[in-house]
């Protein structure tokens, strides 16, 4: 008797191990950390294969060329969703006048002949800057679909714009050498002689005399992104600004100064996002 007891109360323990092995072990706090990580990693893959671009930051830089003139523009970028982001950008370019028109001169300079002379723009007074700083948003219209496709997000910025006017400076034959200067009526007669114009004096005049004029801007336009990964950006855009300053901004001699800029661009976007 005590014997079968014992085999009885053996198999009953055994029994209890092998159910004991079989209940499933609750995950700990690692674990379930580890399984939500691992879920998210799938959630991420699957919008990357079906073309959206799951992120919460992004960065870039655009070489922008607009009708009037080019610029550099940086921005940042934080989603809100994977179809939407606030963008903020700062931008720095040169507006430049329909009427603007490079040429060369060839003039005596100080007593000896200068064959081949510096550029410069007959007629400049101002040359024209602006600095923009924008906030906006930026909308998926359409994703990739795939790893060749191209997204298209549209793009609605609008800030402060602060236009900078330098006094535009050549260079002029005078007696026993020669002198730089801007326009001025003093100096009407002979900042227009083209006879007298040695040439340009680039980028070393007129910084100390630059004087502002703070005004605002809007512009909206469409992004195309063709890069490989959703991770990078690569893209074009093109779209349309109004700039809009408290004051006219004069850039020609005898041209009306104007406050109301209307500009077509287009922009070389590259970038990435994490």
């Amino acid at each position: 008797m005590p014997k079968q007891l014992l085999l009885l109360c053996t198999f009953f323990a055994f029994s209890l191990s092998l159910m004991a092995q079989r209940l499933p072990t609750p995950p700990n706090k690692k674990d379930q950390e580890k399984i939500a990580k691992r879920n998210k990693v799938n959630e991420l893959m699957k919008n990357e294969e079906e073309g959206i671009p799951a992120f919460k930051k992004q960065s870039s830089i655009q070489l922008k060329m607009n009708h009037d003139g080019s610029g550099f523009l940086y921005e940042l970028g934080k989603s809100k969703s994977p179809f939407k982001a606030t963008v903020f950008q700062i931008e720095l370019g040169e507006k430049q006048h329909p009427k603007e028109q490079k040429q060369s001169s060839t003039s005596y300079a100080g007593g000896g002949f200068s064959f081949f002379g510096r550029p410069f723009i007959y007629g400049k007074q101002n040359i024209f800057y602006q600095l923009k700083l924008g906030a906006g948003q930026q909308l998926m219209i359409g994703g990739k679909g795939n790893k060749n496709g191209v997204a298209v997000y549209g793009v609605l910025v609008g800030g402060l714009s602060i236009g900078l006017l330098r006094p535009y400076y050549m260079e002029f034959s005078s007696v026993g050498g020669s002198e730089k200067i801007k326009f001025s009526e003093k100096d009407r007669t002979r900042f227009l002689d083209p006879e007298k114009i040695i040439g340009g004096t680039g980028l070393s005049q007129g910084w100390s005399e630059m004087k502002t004029a703070p005004g605002f801007y809007a512009k909206t336009g469409l992004r195309f992104d063709w890069a490989r990964f959703n991770n990078l950006i690569s893209a074009l855009e093109f779209g349309f600004s109004f700039d809009y300053y408290s004051k006219p901004v004069v850039q020609m001699v005898d041209v009306k100064g104007k406050s109301f800029f209307p500009t077509g661009y287009v922009s070389l976007v590259f970038g990435k996002r994490k």
